[in-house]
Protein backbone atom coordinates (compact mmCIF):
# COMPACT_ATOMS: atom_id res chain seq x y z
CA UNK A 1 0.00 0.00 0.00
CA UNK A 2 2.93 2.44 0.76
CA UNK A 3 4.60 1.88 -2.37
CA UNK A 4 1.28 2.33 -4.20
CA UNK A 5 1.13 6.23 -2.44
CA UNK A 6 4.60 6.94 -3.38
CA UNK A 7 4.67 5.68 -7.02
CA UNK A 8 0.99 7.81 -7.05
CA UNK A 9 2.57 10.81 -5.64
CA UNK A 10 5.78 10.93 -7.89
CA UNK A 11 3.86 10.23 -11.06
CA UNK A 12 1.49 13.51 -9.88
CA UNK A 13 4.38 15.39 -9.43
CA UNK A 14 5.76 14.97 -12.67
CA UNK A 15 2.28 15.47 -14.22
CA UNK A 16 1.98 19.06 -12.30
CA UNK A 17 5.45 20.13 -13.90
CA UNK A 18 4.90 18.57 -17.58
CA UNK A 19 0.87 19.99 -18.12
CA UNK A 20 2.16 23.61 -16.63
CA UNK A 21 6.08 23.70 -17.46
CA UNK A 22 6.81 25.40 -13.93
CA UNK A 23 5.36 25.38 -10.35
CA UNK A 24 6.08 26.62 -6.66
CA UNK A 25 6.03 24.11 -4.25
CA UNK A 26 3.07 25.25 -2.88
CA UNK A 27 1.40 25.33 -6.36
CA UNK A 28 2.68 21.25 -6.41
CA UNK A 29 1.48 20.76 -2.52
CA UNK A 30 -1.91 22.30 -3.51
CA UNK A 31 -2.36 20.01 -6.85
CA UNK A 32 -1.34 16.81 -4.25
CA UNK A 33 -3.85 17.94 -1.86
CA UNK A 34 -6.35 18.32 -4.78
CA UNK A 35 -5.24 14.48 -5.64
CA UNK A 36 -5.78 12.86 -2.52
CA UNK A 37 -9.12 13.66 -2.09
CA UNK A 38 -9.99 11.67 -5.86
CA UNK A 39 -7.64 8.91 -5.23
CA UNK A 40 -8.15 7.96 -1.73
CA UNK A 41 -4.84 8.30 -1.09
CA UNK A 42 -2.92 10.66 1.50
CA UNK A 43 -0.42 12.31 -0.89
CA UNK A 44 0.27 15.43 0.95
CA UNK A 45 4.03 15.97 1.52
CA UNK A 46 6.74 18.81 3.47
CA UNK A 47 9.42 20.08 1.71
CA UNK A 48 11.89 17.45 3.15
CA UNK A 49 9.67 15.14 1.66
CA UNK A 50 9.39 16.41 -2.07
CA UNK A 51 13.33 17.17 -1.80
CA UNK A 52 13.45 13.23 -1.54
CA UNK A 53 11.01 12.14 -3.77
CA UNK A 54 13.25 14.35 -6.64
CA UNK A 55 15.91 12.24 -6.15
CA UNK A 56 13.48 9.03 -6.87
CA UNK A 57 12.22 10.84 -9.38
CA UNK A 58 14.83 11.23 -11.19
CA UNK A 59 16.25 7.28 -10.65
CA UNK A 60 13.18 5.42 -11.32
CA UNK A 61 11.60 8.17 -14.35
CA UNK A 62 15.27 9.70 -15.30
CA UNK A 63 13.27 12.84 -15.01
CA UNK A 64 15.43 15.61 -13.75
CA UNK A 65 13.71 18.52 -11.54
CA UNK A 66 15.65 21.56 -10.79
CA UNK A 67 15.06 24.68 -9.43
CA UNK A 68 15.06 28.36 -10.81
CA UNK A 69 16.18 30.43 -7.87
CA UNK A 70 14.97 33.89 -9.33
CA UNK A 71 11.40 32.79 -9.99
CA UNK A 72 11.38 30.19 -7.19
CA UNK A 73 9.49 27.73 -9.46
CA UNK A 74 10.48 24.01 -10.15
CA UNK A 75 10.72 22.85 -13.82
CA UNK A 76 11.83 19.63 -15.31
CA UNK A 77 15.16 20.33 -16.58
CA UNK A 78 15.42 19.04 -20.91
CA UNK A 79 11.36 17.68 -21.14
CA UNK A 80 12.60 15.79 -24.22
CA UNK A 81 11.23 12.26 -22.80
CA UNK A 82 12.61 8.87 -24.47
CA UNK A 83 10.08 6.73 -25.90
CA UNK A 84 10.86 4.64 -22.34
CA UNK A 85 9.86 7.56 -19.95
CA UNK A 86 6.85 8.54 -21.94
CA UNK A 87 5.39 4.65 -21.72
CA UNK A 88 6.19 4.63 -18.26
CA UNK A 89 4.02 7.53 -17.57
CA UNK A 90 1.46 6.39 -19.41
CA UNK A 91 1.25 3.51 -17.78
CA UNK A 92 0.91 5.32 -14.38
CA UNK A 93 -1.95 7.29 -16.05
CA UNK A 94 -3.72 4.09 -16.86
CA UNK A 95 -2.49 2.36 -13.11
CA UNK A 96 -3.96 5.58 -11.56
CA UNK A 97 -7.17 5.61 -13.28
CA UNK A 98 -7.98 1.98 -12.29
CA UNK A 99 -6.47 2.66 -8.63
CA UNK A 100 -9.20 4.79 -7.83
CA UNK A 101 -11.32 3.58 -4.62
CA UNK A 102 -15.14 3.37 -6.84
CA UNK A 103 -15.40 0.72 -9.41
CA UNK A 104 -14.80 1.73 -12.82
CA UNK A 105 -15.39 -1.32 -14.51
CA UNK A 106 -19.00 0.37 -16.29
CA UNK A 107 -16.56 2.87 -17.45
CA UNK A 108 -13.69 1.21 -19.48
CA UNK A 109 -14.18 -0.83 -22.30
CA UNK A 110 -10.95 -2.86 -23.12
CA UNK A 111 -10.16 -4.24 -26.26
CA UNK A 112 -10.63 -8.33 -26.61
CA UNK A 113 -7.27 -9.16 -26.96
CA UNK A 114 -4.88 -12.15 -26.77
CA UNK A 115 -1.80 -11.17 -24.24
CA UNK A 116 1.26 -9.78 -25.92
CA UNK A 117 3.43 -11.98 -24.47
CA UNK A 118 4.91 -9.24 -22.06
CA UNK A 119 5.55 -11.76 -19.42
CA UNK A 120 8.90 -12.64 -20.93
CA UNK A 121 9.45 -8.90 -20.94
CA UNK A 122 11.93 -8.92 -18.27
CA UNK A 123 13.73 -12.05 -18.67
CA UNK A 124 14.04 -11.02 -22.33
CA UNK A 125 15.72 -7.37 -21.42
CA UNK A 126 17.88 -9.16 -18.82
CA UNK A 127 19.03 -11.26 -21.32
CA UNK A 128 19.97 -9.09 -23.91
CA UNK A 129 21.84 -6.64 -21.27
CA UNK A 130 24.03 -9.47 -20.22
CA UNK A 131 24.79 -10.91 -23.38
CA UNK A 132 23.20 -13.99 -22.61
CA UNK A 133 22.17 -17.06 -25.34
CA UNK A 134 18.29 -17.79 -24.83
CA UNK A 135 16.49 -20.74 -25.54
CA UNK A 136 12.49 -20.83 -26.26
CA UNK A 137 9.63 -22.85 -28.07
CA UNK A 138 7.70 -20.80 -30.53
CA UNK A 139 4.50 -21.25 -32.70
CA UNK A 140 4.04 -19.50 -36.07
CA UNK A 141 1.14 -18.33 -36.75
CA UNK A 142 0.84 -19.57 -40.61
CA UNK A 143 0.89 -22.99 -39.31
CA UNK A 144 0.48 -25.43 -36.75
CA UNK A 145 4.43 -26.45 -36.52
CA UNK A 146 6.25 -25.85 -33.00
CA UNK A 147 9.37 -24.97 -33.33
CA UNK A 148 12.95 -24.91 -30.58
CA UNK A 149 14.80 -21.35 -31.27
CA UNK A 150 18.12 -20.97 -30.22
CA UNK A 151 19.12 -17.31 -30.49
CA UNK A 152 21.26 -14.41 -29.55
CA UNK A 153 18.73 -11.58 -28.31
CA UNK A 154 19.79 -8.08 -29.22
CA UNK A 155 16.75 -5.69 -28.90
CA UNK A 156 12.59 -5.15 -28.34
CA UNK A 157 10.41 -3.95 -30.99
CA UNK A 158 6.87 -2.89 -30.45
CA UNK A 159 4.54 -2.64 -33.67
CA UNK A 160 1.24 -3.00 -34.38
CA UNK A 161 0.19 -3.10 -30.70
CA UNK A 162 2.35 -5.73 -30.75
CA UNK A 163 6.01 -6.52 -28.70
CA UNK A 164 8.72 -8.92 -31.13
CA UNK A 165 11.97 -10.40 -30.70
CA UNK A 166 14.76 -9.12 -32.57
CA UNK A 167 17.15 -11.51 -32.55
CA UNK A 168 20.68 -13.83 -34.68
CA UNK A 169 18.78 -17.22 -35.38
CA UNK A 170 21.95 -19.74 -34.07
CA UNK A 171 20.32 -22.22 -36.72
CA UNK A 172 21.45 -19.89 -39.85
CA UNK A 173 22.89 -16.85 -38.48
CA UNK A 174 20.18 -14.89 -39.87
CA UNK A 175 18.80 -11.84 -38.14
CA UNK A 176 14.99 -12.47 -37.03
CA UNK A 177 11.81 -11.39 -35.42
CA UNK A 178 9.74 -13.18 -33.17
CA UNK A 179 6.33 -12.51 -31.70
CA UNK A 180 6.58 -12.46 -27.39
CA UNK A 181 2.74 -13.58 -27.60
CA UNK A 182 4.13 -17.00 -29.53
CA UNK A 183 7.25 -17.55 -27.00
CA UNK A 184 6.75 -20.42 -24.85
CA UNK A 185 9.16 -22.04 -22.13
CA UNK A 186 12.09 -19.37 -21.79
CA UNK A 187 14.99 -20.56 -20.80
CA UNK A 188 17.84 -18.18 -20.15
CA UNK A 189 21.20 -20.06 -21.05
CA UNK A 190 24.28 -19.04 -18.60
CA UNK A 191 26.47 -19.27 -22.28
CA UNK A 192 27.27 -15.39 -23.48
CA UNK A 193 27.45 -14.38 -27.07
CA UNK A 194 29.57 -11.07 -28.54
CA UNK A 195 27.36 -8.25 -29.47
CA UNK A 196 28.11 -7.32 -33.31
CA UNK A 197 29.66 -4.07 -32.58
CA UNK A 198 28.42 -3.32 -36.73
CA UNK A 199 24.91 -3.83 -35.84
CA UNK A 200 22.34 -1.06 -34.45
CA UNK A 201 18.83 -2.55 -34.55
CA UNK A 202 17.67 1.10 -34.52
CA UNK A 203 19.55 1.87 -37.85
CA UNK A 204 18.12 -1.41 -39.35
CA UNK A 205 14.59 -0.06 -38.91
CA UNK A 206 14.76 3.38 -38.83
CA UNK A 207 13.09 3.43 -42.51
CA UNK A 208 10.66 0.00 -42.21
CA UNK A 209 6.78 0.59 -41.66
CA UNK A 210 6.46 -2.58 -39.08
CA UNK A 211 8.71 -5.42 -38.82
CA UNK A 212 9.78 -6.01 -42.69
CA UNK A 213 13.71 -4.27 -43.28
CA UNK A 214 15.05 -3.95 -46.71
CA UNK A 215 18.62 -3.73 -45.01
CA UNK A 216 21.41 -2.06 -47.44
CA UNK A 217 18.40 -0.47 -49.78
CA UNK A 218 17.62 3.01 -49.92
CA UNK A 219 14.01 4.41 -48.59
CA UNK A 220 11.71 5.32 -50.80
CA UNK A 221 10.80 8.96 -51.16
CA UNK A 222 6.26 8.57 -50.96
CA UNK A 223 3.71 11.29 -50.92
CA UNK A 224 0.46 11.02 -49.87
CA UNK A 225 -2.38 13.47 -49.52
CA UNK A 226 -5.46 13.19 -47.71
CA UNK A 227 -8.40 15.60 -47.24
CA UNK A 228 -8.17 17.84 -44.30
CA UNK A 229 -10.79 15.98 -42.03
CA UNK A 230 -7.97 12.96 -42.17
CA UNK A 231 -4.95 15.50 -42.23
CA UNK A 232 -5.55 16.53 -38.44
CA UNK A 233 -5.55 12.83 -37.73
CA UNK A 234 -2.40 12.47 -39.59
CA UNK A 235 -0.71 15.42 -38.01
CA UNK A 236 -1.43 13.99 -34.59
CA UNK A 237 -0.75 10.16 -35.14
CA UNK A 238 2.04 10.55 -37.96
CA UNK A 239 2.38 7.41 -40.16
CA UNK A 240 6.18 7.69 -39.69
CA UNK A 241 9.22 9.20 -37.76
CA UNK A 242 10.60 10.88 -41.11
CA UNK A 243 6.89 12.29 -42.06
CA UNK A 244 7.29 15.87 -43.37
CA UNK A 245 4.50 18.34 -44.39
CA UNK A 246 4.36 19.62 -47.82
CA UNK A 247 1.31 21.36 -47.92
CA UNK A 248 -1.84 22.13 -44.95
CA UNK A 249 -4.83 24.12 -46.35
CA UNK A 250 -8.14 24.03 -46.47
CA UNK A 251 -8.01 21.04 -49.64
CA UNK A 252 -5.46 18.62 -48.51
CA UNK A 253 -2.90 17.78 -46.26
CA UNK A 254 0.42 16.70 -48.13
CA UNK A 255 2.60 14.68 -46.41
CA UNK A 256 6.10 13.23 -47.80
CA UNK A 257 7.75 9.95 -45.71
CA UNK A 258 11.15 8.35 -46.19
CA UNK A 259 10.18 4.70 -45.73
CA UNK A 260 10.87 1.22 -47.50
CA UNK A 261 7.16 -0.08 -49.86
CA UNK A 262 6.73 -3.03 -47.53
CA UNK A 263 3.54 -5.38 -47.52
CA UNK A 264 2.75 -3.78 -44.28
CA UNK A 265 3.24 -0.36 -45.11
CA UNK A 266 0.64 -1.04 -48.21
CA UNK A 267 -1.97 -2.20 -46.14
CA UNK A 268 -1.48 0.70 -44.15
CA UNK A 269 -2.38 3.23 -46.94
CA UNK A 270 -5.39 0.49 -48.34
CA UNK A 271 -7.01 1.64 -44.61
CA UNK A 272 -7.81 4.86 -45.16
CA UNK A 273 -10.05 3.95 -48.01
CA UNK A 274 -11.22 6.80 -50.07
CA UNK A 275 -9.42 8.90 -47.69
CA UNK A 276 -5.53 9.02 -49.38
CA UNK A 277 -4.25 9.53 -52.85
CA UNK A 278 -1.21 8.33 -53.44
CA UNK A 279 0.83 10.84 -55.27
CA UNK A 280 4.32 9.00 -55.90
CA UNK A 281 5.93 7.25 -56.98
CA UNK A 282 3.86 5.90 -59.70
CA UNK A 283 4.58 2.08 -59.01
CA UNK A 284 2.91 2.39 -55.24
CA UNK A 285 0.26 4.41 -56.81
CA UNK A 286 -0.13 1.05 -59.39
CA UNK A 287 0.07 -1.47 -56.48
CA UNK A 288 -2.52 0.36 -54.83
CA UNK A 289 -4.86 0.45 -57.88
CA UNK A 290 -4.14 -3.13 -58.35
CA UNK A 291 -5.23 -4.54 -55.05
CA UNK A 292 -8.00 -2.13 -55.11
CA UNK A 293 -9.00 -3.55 -58.66
CA UNK A 294 -9.12 -6.96 -57.56
CA UNK A 295 -10.84 -6.45 -54.36
CA UNK A 296 -13.48 -4.42 -56.73
CA UNK A 297 -13.74 -7.82 -59.08
CA UNK A 298 -14.00 -10.58 -55.62
CA UNK A 299 -16.71 -8.79 -54.76
CA UNK A 300 -18.67 -7.76 -57.61
CA UNK A 301 -22.63 -8.42 -57.13
CA UNK A 302 -23.82 -10.69 -60.28
CA UNK A 303 -27.20 -9.14 -60.68
CA UNK A 304 -26.50 -6.79 -64.05
CA UNK A 305 -24.74 -4.60 -61.73
CA UNK A 306 -21.09 -3.36 -62.55
CA UNK A 307 -18.65 -1.45 -60.63
CA UNK A 308 -16.39 1.16 -62.41
CA UNK A 309 -12.91 0.21 -62.98
CA UNK A 310 -10.14 2.09 -61.26
CA UNK A 311 -9.21 4.79 -64.03
CA UNK A 312 -5.04 5.51 -63.07
CA UNK A 313 -4.14 9.81 -63.42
Amino acid sequence: MQKTKYFLRYGFIIQKLRNCKEATFQEIKDYLERQSELSDYDLNISKRTFDRDKNEILSLFNVLIEYNLSRKVYYIADDDQSGINDRMLEAFDMFNSLNMSDSNAPYIIFEKRKPQGTEHFYGLLHAIKNRLLIKFTYTKYWDDNVSERSVEPYALKESGYRWYLISKDKKDGKIKTFGLDRISDLEILKQKFIYPKDYNPNDDFKYSFGLITNQGKEPNEIVLSFDPFKGKYIKSFPLHNTQQIIVNDIKELRIKLNVHITEDFIMEILSFGDEVKVVSPKSLKDKVCEILSNAIKNNEIDNGIKVKKFVKE
